[in-house]
């Protein structure tokens, strides 16, 4: 049975537009979207020139288009589970004329594929599910609720496979829900430090829903709590500062 990845790429999904139209991207109409949440991920990973990244759980590539369009001297490659996200990662590469610097392995991190090379990588950047297994109710659709909520592999899990494909003190970095930020830290202490925590305040003067943190591997350095970013004025609109991140591709400096 063909599905959205064997159809041509005008016909295959609808088309979403990130970075203020620097990258398209196709997503299937009825499995996981990607929203703003992997913009301001790729805008928070600050790679350099040369620098190798691999975006575990890259999906349809959000994270990883949107960073190798704003920083052309960097190569990303993605790691999927899904057979069928990985082909809609491909296709978007291709759409973005950027398949020779961004790559999709197929594969699961808890058995790495051959292609994933430990301690390679200068930053490991992710987007987990933010949903712990034993805590929520998947939604309806397979690739939803591989998107939303945790499979058999865990948070930790996660963090571990960042570890092992880091090279000494690379840098990993994630976006996830707020009220998980204890996991997160629990999760990195012993293999990295230098964490850096952003809160993302949906607007001033209400609590985080989400968090961006960076964490160096094999340092001790004391961790930092910065201002945030605030997204949304009072009317709904984008702050200036996340126009700046999500429209006008800017990367997130601290």
């Amino acid at each position: 049975m063909s599905g959205p990845a064997d159809l041509p790429l005008d016909e295959a999904a609808p088309t979403d537009f990130l970075l203020g139209g620097r990258v398209r991207l196709l997503q299937p109409e009825e499995g996981y979207r990607a929203a703003i949440d992997p913009v301001f991920l790729a805008a928070f990973t600050a790679a350099r020139d040369s620098e190798s990244v691999l975006d575990a759980g890259t999906g349809t590539g959000a994270a990883a288009l949107c960073l190798a369009a704003r920083l052309p001297g960097v190569s990303v490659v993605g790691l999927e589970q899904r057979a069928d996200a990985a082909a809609f990662a491909r296709r978007n590469a291709a759409l973005n004329g950027l398949e020779a610097r961004v790559s999709v392995v197929e594969g699961d991190l808890l058995a790495p594929p051959d292609a994933l090379r430990p301690s390679s990588f200068d930053r490991v950047m992710m987007n987990p599910p933010y949903l712990r297994a034993d805590a929520a109710s998947p939604p309806p659709g397979a690739w939803k609720a591989a998107a939303n909520v945790e499979g058999r592999a865990r948070l930790p899990d996660w963090l571990r496979f960042a570890d092992a494909m880091l090279k000494p003190r690379g840098v990993v970095t994630l976006v996830h829900r707020a009220d998980r930020l204890d996991d997160i830290l629990a999760a990195l202490r012993g293999r990295f430090g230098a964490v850096v925590v952003v809160p993302l305040w949906p607007r001033a003067g209400q609590e985080a829903r989400r968090v961006l943190v960076a964490a160096r591997k094999g340092v001790r350095s004391p961790a930092r709590l910065t201002a945030g970013v605030t997204v949304h004025d009072a009317d709904g609109r984008y702050t200036a500062e996340a126009e700046r991140i999500l429209r006008g591709a800017a990367a997130l400096e601290l």
